[in-house]
C-alpha cells in the first residue's frame, strides 16, 4: 500500500494537473456563449422595444464592452466566487445551481445505484454461464438499454404505471403537492427527510423519484452490464484463474476474490463515464418528469442566451468531472494497490 504522504502528494498532483482543464473550460465556454445566435438584449428588452431601449438593456448587461474586457470582468468576478446574475431567473447563478444541483445528483445517483444492483450481477452471471438464458437475457437488456431513447422510455413508463395502472404518482417534480419540502440540510430530499425523521415526506419523495430513476437506470445499466460481462470473461480466461483452480480453491473464492476483483478496474472506469454522461445528459428525463435539475436549467438559459447561467453550468460540470476522475483514481488504488499515482 502507498503510504499516506506519497498518496497525498499524488492527489495534489492530480488536482494541479486538472487546473489547465478547468481554465480551458472557462475560456471555451465564454467564447462559445458569445458565439450563440441571437441577441439576449433583444430578448430581455421585449418584442415591442425600440432600438434605444434595446441599447439601454445591452449597456446594463455589459454587452456593449469589447469581448476581451467582458472576459477580464468575468474572470475577476469568478475569482471572487461570483458566477454572475441569471437574467432569466433574476437570481445569482451560484444560488440557482446550489438549489438545482442536489436534485440532479439525487436522480443520477439513485439511477446509477439501481443500474449497478441489476447490471453487475447480471454481467457476472452472463460471464459464468455463456450461452445460457442468463447470457441471452443480458444481451437483450443491453440492446434494449442502448436502443430506447430515455424520453421514450420515460413517456412509456408514465403511460403504463401512471395513466393505465395508477400505481405511480403524477410526474410533476420532486414532491407531490400534498407534501411540504423537507427542511433544507443537504438539498437531497431523501437524506433531509430522513435526518429530521419525516418518513411520510421521505416516502413521498421516494415515490416521485422512482419513475425518473428507473428511466435513467434502464439506459445506464446497458454499458455497465456489457463491460462487467466482458471484463469477467477476460478475467476467467486468465492464467492465474486456472492456477487458482488447480490449487484446489473453491469456485466461489476464485470467482469473487480473484476474477471479480480483477474485473473491477474496467467496470469502475465505465461507472465513472456513465455517471458523467448521465449527469450531463439527463435533461430529457428532467423535462419529461418536470424535474428541477441543472440540465433543464441549462437548456432554459441556453434558449434565451443567458450567458452567466450557461457558463456557470459548464464550469460546475467541469469541476464535477474533475472531482469524479480523482475519485476513480483513488478507487483504482483501493481495488489494486499495485496501481499508484506516482507511476502514471
Amino acid at each position: 500500500m502507498l503510504s499516506t504522504r506519497p498518496r497525498l502528494r499524488a492527489t495534489l498532483l492530480r488536482i494541479l494537473q486538472a487546473f489547465p482543464v478547468v481554465v480551458g473550460v472557462v475560456v471555451i465556454s465564454f467564447v462559445l456563449t458569445r458565439a450563440l445566435p441571437g441577441d439576449p438584449a433583444v430578448y430581455f428588452a421585449g418584442a415591442s422595444a425600440d432600438q434605444e431601449s434595446i441599447e439601454q438593456v445591452r449597456v446594463a448587461m455589459g454587452l456593449d464592452k469589447p469581448i476581451l474586457q467582458q472576459f477580464v470582468i468575468y474572470i475577476g468576478d469568478l475569482l471572487q466566487g461570483d458566477l454572475g446574475q441569471s437574467l432569466s431567473t433574476g437570481r445569482p447563478v451560484a444560488v440557482d445551481l446550489a438549489n438545482r444541483l442536489p436534485a440532479s445528483l439525487e436522480l443520477t445517483l439513485t439511477a446509477l445505484l439501481l443500474a449497478i444492483v441489476i447490471a453487475v450481477p447480471l454481467g457476472v452471471l452472463a460471464a459464468t454461464r455463456p450461452g445460457s438464458w442468463v447470457d441471452h437475457l443480458c444481451r437483450v437488456v443491453v440492446t434494449a438499454g442502448v436502443s430506447l431513447p430515455t424520453f421514450f422510455t420515460g413517456i412509456l413508463l408514465i403511460y403504463i404505471l401512471y395513466y393505465l395502472l395508477g400505481v405511480a404518482p403524477s410526474p410533476l417534480g420532486r414532491l407531490d403537492f400534498i407534501y411540504l419540502s423537507p427542511e433544507h440540510i443537504t438539498g437531497f430530499y431523501l437524506i433531509d427527510a430522513a435526518l429530521v425523521g419525516d418518513w411520510e415526506t421521505w416516502w413521498g419523495a421516494a415515490k416521485q423519484l422512482m419513475l425518473p430513476a428507473v428511466t435513467m437506470a434502464l439506459f445506464t445499466l446497458a454499458p455497465i452490464a456489457r463491460m462487467t460481462r466482458a471484463a469477467m470473461l477476460s478475467a476467467l480466461s486468465a492464467d492465474f484463474i486456472r492456477t487458482a483452480k488447480a490449487a484446489g480453491l473453491s469456485n466461489r473464492k476464485v470467482l469473487y476474490s480473484y476474477a471479480f476483483r480483477n474485473a473491477l478496474l474496467p467496470v469502475v472506469t465505465t461507472l465513472g463515464m456513465v455517471f458523467s454522461f448521465a449527469l450531463g445528459a439527463n435533461v430529457l428525463v428532467e423535462k419529461v418528469f418536470a424535474w428541477p435539475g441543472i440540465g433543464s436549467y441549462a437548456v432554459e438559459a441556453l434558449v434565451v442566451s443567458d450567458y452567466a447561467a450557461v457558463q456557470g453550468f459548464v464550469l460546475t460540470m467541469a469541476l464535477l468531472f474533475v472531482a469524479l476522475n480523482l475519485c476513480i483514481d483513488l478507487l483504482y488504488t483501493a481495488i489494486d494497490p499495485r496501481i499508484g499515482f506516482l507511476s502514471q
